[in-house]
C-alpha cells in the first residue's frame, strides 16, 4: 500500500510517462507503451500506481481564454489586517468561492497572499473588486498587476531534472 503523503520514488520510465502523460493526457496506453518503451500492461500498472500514490492528481482540458472570453489576465497581492490561524482559515474559505480565482497562493514577505485571476474585460475586474475581493474577510491593502502580455504559461512539472 502506498501512504498519501509519501515521497514517491520515481525512476526514469516514471518521468518519461508523466512528461508524456503532460504533453496529451489524452494519449492511449499503448501508444504511451511506446512512447516509453514498455509493454501495455506494465505502462498502464505504472499509471495507476502514479495514480493511487496521487503523483498524477487528475487530468484536465487547457482552455483558450480568448475563445471563452477571459482574457484580462490580474494577479493581485492582498495584505490582511490581521494575521493569525483563524483569519487564514476564513480568507481560504472565501477564496474558494469565487471561480475568478484560478490561484490564490500565501506568500511569505511583503504581502500575505498572491491571486491569480481572469476576466472578460476590466468593467468586469472592477466589479470583482468591489462585490468579491472588497467582501473577503481582514483584507486592509491590495496591488492589481494587469498582465499586458503572456510570455510563458506552463501548468506542468519539468521533470527532467529531477
Amino acid at each position: 500500500m502506498i501512504e498519501k503523503n509519501k515521497i514517491l520514488l520515481l525512476d526514469a520510465i516514471d518521468k518519461r510517462i508523466l512528461q508524456e502523460l503532460q504533453n496529451n493526457a489524452r494519449i492511449s496506453n499503448v501508444e504511451l507503451s511506446k512512447r516509453v518503451n514498455l509493454s501495455p500492461t506494465p505502462c498502464l500498472e505504472r499509471v495507476k500506481r502514479l495514480e493511487k500514490a496521487e503523483v498524477i492528481q487528475g487530468y484536465h482540458a487547457v482552455v483558450c481564454p480568448i475563445k471563452t472570453n477571459t482574457s484580462l489576465l490580474v494577479f493581485i497581492e492582498v495584505t490582511l489586517e490581521k494575521t493569525n490561524n483563524k483569519v487564514f482559515q476564513e480568507f481560504a474559505d472565501r477564496v474558494n468561492n469565487y471561480s475568478e480565482i484560478l490561484e490564490c497562493h500565501m506568500i511569505a514577505g511583503g504581502f500575505d497572499y498572491l491571486l491569480k485571476l481572469r476576466f472578460s474585460d476590466i468593467q468586469q475586474y472592477r466589479e470583482f473588486l468591489g462585490k468579491g475581493l472588497g467582501t473577503l474577510p481582514s483584507v486592509s491593502l491590495t496591488h492589481t498587476h494587469i498582465v499586458s502580455e503572456e510570455i510563458k504559461d506552463t501548468s506542468y512539472n519539468d521533470l527532467r531534472n529531477i
